[in-house]
């Protein structure tokens, strides 16, 4: 089969939907199918040979944060000459509303269109005024995909109709195989919190986690905090105190390889994120890596690390509450027993959501449609899956 992938999101910054285009295409290559991924990106950034770079994108507040999109005539006919020259069996547009790449593939694509939904904002004034203008081409959509309860949830309220529930995918034995790194990996006594996540962006939560910080530290005086993702260091850490900082170390944006091992080194790997999730692909990287996960109360969160039978695979605490952070650290980090049965409850609740798993659900969407099914019977394709796996997954 014949694939073609939008993201909407620049290939030029890391996160977590085109973490998921990237490794769906790679996927689909490996078994057999042609992908071709469209996205934006510089024309000398190095990117993968699947992945056809758009133009330079311009950052834009969208949905909660700051994300770098493309948009105008000139892109709209670098989409039309892709598509006319990849000739798909099916175009796979990730977030079709954003005002960018994938707006402008819906409006001109002309062979069977799969959509993914990613964003959770139920309250969106911006996707209820544009609704009416866009209904035409969502007519389009032959087979809707949302990453989760939460995403699903937008889809319904703001679009109309439904969509099937897949959610993010993610190459858990990488993770599973990652080594502990000697620079990173803790001690008796010297603990490593790791925080994974970009630092400009307040909602991932880390001003949570700094401010928290000083009463984990009277608790356990060697902790150290690891900071991995992109982002001005350098303001981060002026708003550290001493201490805090002494126990502070950026590492900055890491390789997908040295992601993991600061994931598997870590004895607690803590997730402050304050909203606008609508899924949780970090604490699904951090379980699959052995990580005991401690993550806000996030209704996502909660669904990713809910699992069924099994008990919770993470602990939570209260959403914005610094105090309450602290006080869950503390009684997990004095509690290694607890830590260990957290990590072997991560890594059985991340099996659930390997690209081995989630691919073949979205494969059986693009056979669907390639068929010549309409919308309706997608959504019929995984009944009842959510009680399957034990629970909802967002």
């Amino acid at each position: 089969m014949k694939i073609g992938l939008v993201s909407p999101y620049s290939f030029d910054v890391p996160g977590g939907v085109q973490f998921h285009i990237r490794d769906l295409a790679e996927y689909l290559i490996q078994h057999g199918h042609e992908a071709s991924v469209l996205a934006p990106a510089d024309e000398g950034t190095d990117l993968p040979r699947y992945v056809v770079p758009a133009g330079r994108a311009v950052p834009i507040r969208y949905n909660g944060s700051t994300a770098r999109l493309l948009f105008g005539p000139v892109a709209a006919a670098k989409v039309g000459r892709w598509l006319d020259e990849g000739d798909f069996d099916v175009v796979h547009i990730h977030e079709p509303l954003a005002p960018s790449l994938s707006l402008l593939a819906l409006w001109a694509a002309t062979r069977p269109v799969v959509a993914t939904f990613h964003t959770s904002n139920v309250r969106s004034r911006v996707m209820q005024a544009a609704y009416p203008l866009l209904r035409p081409s969502l007519e389009k959509i032959h087979g809707r995909i949302a990453v989760s309860e939460d995403a699903r949830r937008t889809v319904t309220t703001h679009i109309g109709g439904d969509a099937v529930v897949i959610p993010n995918g993610v190459d858990t034995a990488a993770f599973a195989r990652a080594s502990k790194d000697p620079r990173w990996s803790g001690a008796p006594g010297r603990p490593t919190i790791v925080f994974l996540g970009r630092i400009d962006e307040p909602r991932k939560g880390l001003p949570v986690l700094s401010a928290a910080m000083p009463a984990i530290l009277d608790a356990v005086p060697g902790a150290r905090l690891l900071v991995v993702g992109p982002g001005s260091a350098e303001a981060a850490r002026a708003r550290l105190s001493e201490p805090v900082l002494a126990a502070t170390e950026f590492l900055g944006a890491l390789s997908d390889e040295d992601k993991a091992s600061a994931l598997a080194s870590a004895d607690l790997y803590i997730a402050p994120h304050t909203g606008g999730e609508s899924f949780g692909i970090v604490l699904v990287e951090a379980m699959a890596a052995g990580a005991p996960v401690l993550a806000s109360d996030l209704a996502a969160f909660q669904r990713v690390l809910d699992g069924g039978r099994t008990g919770m695979a993470g602990a939570l605490f209260a959403n914005e509450s610094p105090h309450d952070l602290a006080a869950r650290a503390v009684e997990l980090l004095g509690d290694p027993t607890r830590l260990h049965a957290l990590s072997e409850l991560g890594r059985e609740r991340a099996r659930v959501f390997d690209w081995a798993v989630v691919a073949k659900e979205i494969l059986a969407v693009y056979d669907t449609v390639a068929g010549g099914s309409r919308q309706r019977e997608v959504t019929r394709l995984r009944p009842g899956a959510d009680r399957r796996r034990g629970g909802e997954h967002t």
